[in-house]
């Protein structure tokens, strides 16, 4: 039996909460109601997904498989309704989402010698943006930074770029031309759940100042508040007079990567991914970093 979105949507909102009151109050339905959609999601399905007794609500395995694989597969149902409205609008347009420091301007100008009709818009987006904009259909490929949740996605690596430690301007090691990770032990960090920013390690939850972007991490650093880490491109995208970059060649690179979700298969997608690893590989030829994050009339002189 096919599976009903409208019940995954309901089971979902009730494993989200544990309490089916609550569920029922945020889907604006009457509780019975939600309730007899649950009892026939299970009969669909085979299985028990909730039991509930005096203690509450809880999760079987089943259930909690389930709410696993409801996120992509409802999202991938919202990105299609999106792509349908913009399909009936007779547009061709294409959202390329990109981290903080990430150029798409050498992919956009290859992608616009084949596709001129094409709109190619682009948006800034985080860490926690990463999966649920390609999912749910707000961008349509993303240059995407690791780690990121691969569930319902293709994740295809793209370049790697070195590290710098993020200091304030009057740090001891500030001005150095590099320093290991080892100079760096016991410095408080400005840090947050992104862990491509914290290669080293991992603070209290208590500890440091949590942040959200580039921009709060470079305020928080400039005021001495602790020190963080930051892909190379930040050098580049990114200055501050109270701010010093130093590189730390001993950490693990970042990793860049092209993304799209598996339920995606536009050839206009499949197009720009060509465009966007042609655009990586002629940089590497050039052997000049900067010169992609700059986007600079390399690649179509190249191309």
């Amino acid at each position: 039996m096919d599976l009903d979105l409208r019940k995954l949507r309901y089971f979902v909102a009730v494993a989200d909460k544990l309490h089916f009151g609550r569920a029922a109050d945020e889907l604006h339905i009457a509780q019975p109601v939600l309730s007899r959609q649950i009892r026939a999601l299970e009969q669909d399905l085979g299985t028990l997904l909730l039991t509930r007794d005096s203690h509450g609500v809880e999760l079987t395995d089943a259930g909690k498989q389930l709410l696993t694989d409801a996120g992509p597969l409802l999202a991938s149902a919202h990105a299609v309704r999106r792509r349908v409205t913009v399909a009936a609008r007779g547009s061709q347009r294409l959202m390329v989402g990109f981290r903080a420091g990430i150029a798409v301007t050498p992919a956009v100008r290859l992608f616009g010698d084949r596709h001129p009709d094409v709109l190619v818009d682009v948006q800034r987006i985080e860490w926690d943006d990463q999966a649920p904009m390609l999912l749910d259909g707000r961008i349509d490929v993303g240059y995407v930074r690791l780690p990121i949740d691969e569930a319902g996605l293709r994740v295809a690596p793209l370049y790697t770029e070195p590290r710098v430690a993020v200091l304030p301007a009057g740090h001891r090691l500030a001005g150095r031309e590099q320093i290991t990770e080892a100079d760096l032990a016991g410095e408080p960090l400005v840090w947050h759940a992104d862990t491509s920013t914290q290669p080293t390690r991992r603070p209290h939850p208590n500890a440091g100042y949590l942040v959200r972007g580039v921009d709060e991490t470079l305020e928080h650093v400039a005021a001495g508040r602790g020190i963080s880490f930051l892909a190379r491109s930040a050098t580049v995208f990114y200055s501050h007079p109270d701010v010093s970059y130093v590189p730390v060649p001993d950490l693990a690179p970042d990793q860049v990567c092209l993304a799209v979700a598996l339920s995606r298969t536009s050839p206009l997608v499949a197009d720009f991914f060509t465009a966007a690893q042609a655009a990586a590989e002629i940089t590497a030829e050039c052997g000049n970093y900067e010169m992609w994050q700059l986007g600079s009339g390399a690649v179509a002189e190249h191309g």
